[in-house]
């Protein structure tokens, strides 16, 4: 806590009310109070990344764990039901709390940044999100400390696993009350960045200016809205099933299993799209700035982006071509998976065209990126694979399988998340990572990632299935396995590497100024770390690589920020929302009446008072306390008036009434 609490982002000063409030206006800029009641969408981000890379460990000591019990024939690190909690637990916590908040911390933190806006649409919504997605996280990990354990029924919950006749217990319960709250947490967050994106762009900033970051958290954030229905509706389902008795899933009620199939992969595999889109918004704005060129078909890259979520719906059944659906619909869903690769593969040669001809700096950014176009390109291709329907009868639920997405969602997602992190880590927090040792946690992934997954294709052809926790000695699969598992142990040091490096530069880091890399958006046109209220007057874009053009044409930038400048002050200086608690509140009732839900048994007493029905209508209550007052108190705030942008970063404190 004593790192976070002495970050950069926080404010230097307090804002004084300005009348009279019945509400509690928080007003604490250091020490716990500031952080549960930020808006301030740094703030948010900071935090978003923060229990990200938490979880992005924990899920890393699973697979170490899972890779451990596999190295030999008939291993016994692990029982095989301690196997089933570790492969559940794993895929759960790497896509819902590593992968996908991760993506939300660059959102957050830089999407206002570089389309010029102060903050997001709605900054109290945001704070809520973030909050619903920390009890979602406490309630998928509940079960480690109790006697019902932690979920074990896969990540994909197929029924019938995740019925009351195979997990008594609780623990499913909480798997499926944890992704709701997440889900949740996602559409909430996904609105407010359509909103703001479409609304609080800055003046001349047209939407085929905008970074191509940008757009990608655009389609994304219309992805989680149009996918997460989907999952939400099934996972409803099965707690219904489970609470009340109803036969959705259940074959002797007349349920169907398989609807469960179609209705998680109708959201799954958009899913993927959530996670890589991200990915290649980060990858589309680092090659252009260290190979000295303006992205090349930028037209192509935003369309192709699009086109990826629009077929992204079209192509479910990819993943259960052996579940018998019939030649029609398996020649459909080998067509369109076919189809969704072309622009995917359009993005790949625009990448590969922005290289050609230009000056490349070889930083350690730009190694995470090719290291993530290499990879995602190996994954892309077995991907593909899986298209041909009598190919993916042998693949289907073998390593093959695991080799094909963990190549697209860790040596894809991860390694450009890894690689934005080293990118904007001078602009949040004005240190940048030193080359040496940033260059030797790269290719110590880089080795460890291919040494742990390339191996695995091998063991999927010769007939390894997924999801076993041991096997025998003779069926060939010794030395894949072993070598599998020593570059899993090379992986985790270099991710040891660079979160000691990044934890160390974030303290004892050098120092360095503004627009370190010579960067394109507007963005590094900010001090570092940016002030509380980002731009002090908000730019107008001429061009879309708007901070080229500003630092090409700085007399006439300078006229415009005058001229804006004394606009802005007649209008009161700049506003800025007052701090809130009521978000949190909010989410705390939610995660008290999930617990209730899902954790709680029924009280063995006569009575409608039992403590399942307690705890969830209090923590019902809670929950609608928080956003009756949330409502209630309005958005108030206050004004600054910084006399030019460097004033917090120079020690100058902006006069604020």
């Amino acid at each position: 806590m004593d790192a976070i609490l002495k970050s950069d982002l926080q404010v230097k000063d307090v804002a004084p009310e300005t009348k009279s409030s019945v509400f509690w206006r928080p007003t604490a800029q250091t020490g716990l109070i500031s952080w549960l009641t930020t808006v301030d969408h740094k703030k948010i981000g900071f935090l978003y990344g923060i229990f990200a890379l938490f979880f992005f460990l924990v899920g890393g000591f699973e697979a170490l764990l899972i890779r451990l019990q596999l190295m030999t024939p008939n291993g016994t690190v692990l029982t095989a039901q301690q196997y089933n909690t570790m492969f559940t637990m794993h895929g759960t916590t790497m896509i819902f709390l590593a992968v996908m908040p991760l993506s939300a911390a660059f959102f957050n933190f830089i999407m206002p940044l570089q389309i010029g806006a102060r903050d997001v649409a709605f900054p109290r919504l945001n704070a809520f999100s973030l909050w619903t997605f920390v009890a979602g996280a406490i309630i998928l990990n509940l079960g480690w400390f109790m006697s019902a354990g932690a979920p074990d029924a896969g990540w994909t919950g197929y029924a019938p696993l995740t019925s009351k006749t195979y997990t008594p217990d609780h623990s499913v319960d909480m798997w499926i009350m944890g992704l709701q709250l997440l889900g949740v947490a996602s559409i909430a967050a996904s609105l407010n960045f359509i909103v703001t994106i479409i609304n609080m762009r800055a003046p001349g900033m047209t939407m085929m200016r905008l970074p191509v970051f940008t757009w990608m958290t655009l389609i994304t954030a219309f992805l989680i809205v149009l996918s997460f229905p989907f999952i939400t509706v099934a996972l409803v389902e099965i707690m219904m099933d489970r609470l009340f008795g109803t036969s959705f899933f259940e074959v002797s009620g007349g349920g169907m299993p398989i609807l469960w199939q179609h209705l998680f992969w109708v959201f799954g595999h958009p899913e993927v799209y959530i996670l890589i889109l991200p990915a290649m918004g980060i990858i589309s704005e680092i090659l252009p700035t260290f190979a000295r060129k303006p992205l090349f078909g930028y037209p192509i890259v935003v369309f192709s982006g699009a086109s990826i979520g629009f077929l992204g719906f079209s192509v479910w059944s990819h993943h259960m071509f052996t579940t018998g659906m019939g030649t029609v619909a398996t020649a459909a869903f080998s067509l369109a998976t076919m189809a969704i690769a072309v622009p995917t593969g359009v993005k790949i040669f625009n990448w590969i065209g922005t290289l050609w001809g230009g000056h490349i700096s070889m930083r350690t950014p730009m190694m995470f990126a090719l290291g993530f176009v290499w990879m995602f390109m190996v994954g892309g291709f077995s991907g593909v694979m899986h298209s041909a329907a009598p190919a993916d009868a042998q693949q289907q639920d073998s390593y093959f399988v695991i080799a094909h997405f963990h190549y697209v969602l860790i040596g894809g997602s991860m390694f450009a998340l890894l690689a934005g992190i080293h990118f904007w880590f001078p602009l949040m927090f004005g240190r940048k990572i030193g080359e040496f040792w940033g260059k030797l946690s790269f290719w110590v992934i880089f080795a460890g990632f291919n040494i742990t997954f390339f191996p695995m294709h091998f063991l999927g052809l010769n007939g390894m299935p997924r999801r076993t926790f041991t096997y025998d000695g003779n069926l060939g699969w010794n030395s894949a396995n072993y070598i599998a598992t020593v570059g899993a142990l090379i992986l985790g040091v270099g991710i040891f590497i660079y979160f000691a490096v990044m934890v160390y530069t974030y303290f004892k880091g050098e120092k360095v100024g503004k627009d370190v890399w010579d960067a394109r958006t507007l963005e590094w046109s900010l001090p570092n770390p940016p002030p509380e209220y980002n731009y002090r007057v908000i730019p107008t874009v001429h061009a879309r690589d708007a901070f080229w053009y500003m630092k090409q044409n700085k007399e006439q930038i300078a006229k415009e920020d005058a001229a804006h400048a004394k606009e802005e002050a007649a209008h009161g200086g700049i506003h800025m929302p007052h701090q809130s608690i009521y978000p949190f509140v909010a989410s705390l009732g939610m995660l008290i009446a999930g617990i209730g839900i899902s954790v709680m048994d029924n009280d063995p007493t006569p009575g409608f008072w039992g403590k399942k029905i307690g705890v969830t209508m209090i923590g019902g209550a809670v929950m609608l306390a928080g956003i009756y007052f949330w409502a209630l108190e309005g958005n108030g705030g206050y004004h600054l008036h910084p006399e030019n942008d460097g004033d917090e970063s120079s020690g100058k404190k902006p006069a604020k009434h």
